[in-house]
C-alpha cells in the first residue's frame, strides 16, 4: 500500500514538472486549424474593443435615464434561469451562449439600436440570481465584445454597483412581469 502511494505521488510530481506553466513563453502562433476558433483574432478584437468600451460605461442614474428611451433595449445575457429569478424590469434575455447573427437580429433588430447591458457583478448582493463572477470574466465584458463583433456598437454598459433589494431599483422576476402584463405566461407562472 505504501509503495503504491509513493509510486503514485512520484508519478504525479514528475507529470506536473513536465507540463509547462500557463505563463510559459509560447512559440509564434500558427494559423488556426479551425478558422471559426481563432484565438489570435479574438485577442485582436478585444484589443480593438477595449478603448471603445471605456467610452460607453455609464453609472446607474444615466442607465435608468437611458432606459426610458422609446427604442432602447435592456439586454440581459445571463442564463434563462437566472433571468427568470430576477432582472431589471423591461430587460430582454438572450443568454450569451445563444448569441448568433440570426438570434441577435431577431431580438435587437437594426444594428444601431441603443442597447443597455448589465450583469451579476453590477449588484452588491452576491446571491442568487446575481452571484458575482471573478472580475476578469464578468459577463458584461464578453457581452460587450460579442455585440461589437456582431456589428452592434450602440451599447451602454452599467458601470456601477447597486443593490437589487433597494426599492428604487426596478427589480422583477419573470413571473411578476408576466402577471403584470396579463400574458398567457402569467397563468403558468402562478
Amino acid at each position: 500500500m505504501l509503495r503504491s502511494l509513493l509510486a503514485f505521488t512520484l508519478a504525479s510530481a514528475v507529470a506536473s514538472l513536465a507540463a509547462p506553466p500557463l505563463h510559459a513563453a509560447k512559440p509564434a502562433a500558427a494559423a488556426p486549424t479551425v478558422p471559426q476558433i481563432n484565438y489570435s483574432e479574438f485577442r485582436r478584437l478585444t484589443a480593438e474593443v477595449e478603448p471603445y468600451r471605456q467610452t460607453r460605461l455609464i453609472d446607474w442614474p444615466a442607465f435608468l435615464a437611458a432606459a426610458t428611451g422609446s427604442d432602447v433595449l435592456i439586454l440581459d445575457a445571463r442564463s434563462e434561469r437566472q433571468f427568470a429569478a430576477g432582472h431589471i424590469a423591461g430587460a430582454v434575455n438572450v443568454p450569451l451562449p445563444e448569441f448568433s447573427v440570426d438570434r441577435l437580429a431577431e431580438v435587437i433588430g437594426r444594428q444601431d439600436r441603443p442597447i443597455l447591458i448589465y450583469c451579476n457583478n453590477n449588484f452588491i448582493n452576491d446571491r442568487p440570481p446575481v452571484i458575482s463572477k471573478a472580475g476578469p470574466v464578468a459577463l458584461n465584458i464578453p457581452t460587450f465584445i460579442h455585440l461589437v463583433a456582431y456589428g452592434y456598437r450602440n451599447i451602454r454598459e452599467l458601470d456601477d454597483r447597486i443593490d437589487m433589494d433597494d426599492p428604487r431599483i426596478p427589480w422583477v422576476t419573470s413571473a411578476e412581469e408576466a402577471r403584470a402584463s396579463g400574458s398567457p405566461a402569467a397563468a403558468r407562472a402562478r
